[in-house]
């Protein structure tokens, strides 16, 4: 029997939503737990806190407007994002994660990467020891000669599925494909992303390294358990 885990997101992202504060910049994550983060951040707005949003995909944008939360001036282009509130399909202990089962990776990424703070909210059916151990990787690529591109991950040691929507290829909100890539546990993700990237075709991974600031855990009693962390800068800021 599955199990939903409602409760569980529910307090994640109301232990999320207390972090945000008046005059910050934002970012909406995707997914079902950012879709009750928005709810909850909807109310604090209607009670008078002040923020601008940047979405990470054209539904959350939709349900930001619907919320009266306001979006950036210019959006969906935008410069600094204070914190961003996001979901997870994994993660593991050091704060590492697997995104992008909505779809919205390559967004989420851009998010993140530009935000001071990356606030990750996770019921606790997501943490496992490591990462692989229950999804795919997704990974975002071009449409043109996908197959080929196919191929090339599947001598990586992936199995490799390209994701379907009504039974055609799923687009993204750029027009590109998703590689559902199955790695198994992996006791290096670092690899494993570098690899993926270095093949031509290849836009993003759903593997999120190093970005996690503030990991939110709810449990299905309705509370919350807070952890964070301080990553070390990326690679390309160290000599």
């Amino acid at each position: 029997m599955s199990v939903s885990f409602e409760a569980s997101k529910k307090a994640a992202a109301r232990a999320a939503v207390q972090l945000v504060e008046d005059g910050m910049v934002v970012g909406l994550g995707t997914g079902s737990t950012s879709l009750e983060m928005v709810r909850l951040l909807a109310q604090r707005v209607a009670e008078g806190l002040k923020i601008q949003a940047v979405a990470t995909s054209e539904a959350m944008a939709e349900e930001a407007r619907k919320a009266n939360i306001v979006l950036v001036p210019g959006y969906p282009d935008f410069q600094r994002i204070d914190l961003t509130l996001d979901g997870a399909d994994e993660v593991d202990p050091e704060g590492r994660l697997i995104k992008g089962g909505g779809g919205a990776l390559l967004r989420e990424k851009l998010v993140a990467t530009a935000s001071t703070r990356l606030v990750i909210m996770v019921d606790e059916g997501k943490r496992v020891q490591q990462l692989g151990e229950g999804w795919a990787v997704p990974v975002e690529v071009v449409p043109f000669g996908w197959s080929g591109l196919q191929k090339r991950i599947e001598l990586l040691g992936g199995q490799v599925q390209l994701r379907q929507k009504e039974g055609s290829p799923f687009r993204t909100d750029q027009g590109h494909f998703i590689f559902d890539c199955r790695f198994g546990p992996m006791g290096q993700p670092d690899k494993v992303h570098a690899a993926l990237k270095s093949l031509t075709g290849v836009v993003e991974t759903g593997l999120f390294l190093g970005l996690t600031s503030t990991l939110v855990v709810g449990n299905e009693a309705g509370e919350a358990q807070v952890q964070h962390f301080y990553p070390a800068p990326p690679t390309y800021l160290t000599v």
